[in-house]
């Protein structure tokens, strides 16, 4: 699915949050390696499940063609920042929801990039008929559950010991969802 772009200005940075176009995927493929190697938010170390450039044109061309997918990039100076992603699924019993995922470089945040990005998917889906919206994030990661709480995600389950980070210890998976009526 495609979006009409959208432009931010947050704290003296100027950037646009438009659905991904087949070019970008070059520039996507590094992003989301740089990113992995940023933070221990997400699912990936650094390299781990890499998607390469034709990858990314597979991604992006099936996003596109597809009413219950959204794949959104942020740009700002000249240059791909982070992205989203709403993916849905054929399966008839799950065809009324989305799953979330978003990552932005790091020296972009504080820009609400990620929370833009959010916005964006959340105003997307509400518009298409899509009722729920479903999303995992670190228990750590008290900045992005409390952006999601502010949007209407919920709690809906905890997935105990689900990731080991970089000190070696355990950590849970916070699974939230979104119920729009």
């Amino acid at each position: 699915m495609m979006i009409d772009k959208q432009q931010f200005e947050v704290r003296g940075l100027n950037y646009t949050v438009r659905s991904a176009a087949v070019q970008d995927a070059e520039e996507l493929s590094a992003l989301r390696l740089q990113i992995d190697g940023e933070t221990e938010n997400l699912d990936r170390e650094k390299g781990e499940a890499f998607i390469d450039v034709q990858g990314f044109e597979r991604l992006i061309q099936s996003d596109t063609a597809n009413p219950r997918n959204l794949f959104l990039v942020a740009e700002a100076k000249g240059r791909l920042v982070g992205f989203s992603r709403c993916e849905g699924s054929d399966l008839r019993r799950f065809s009324h929801k989305v799953e979330f995922g978003v990552c932005v470089l790091q020296a972009f945040w504080g820009y609400d990039i990620g929370k833009n990005l959010l916005w964006t998917s959340v105003a997307w889906a509400d518009a298409s008929g899509i009722k729920k919206m479903t999303l995992n994030v670190l228990e750590t990661n008290d900045k992005a559950i409390k952006l999601y709480q502010r949007f209407g995600f919920e709690t809906e389950g905890i997935l105990k010991n689900d990731k080991i980070l970089a000190d070696g210890k355990y950590y849970n998976t916070v699974v939230m969802g979104r119920f729009h009526e």
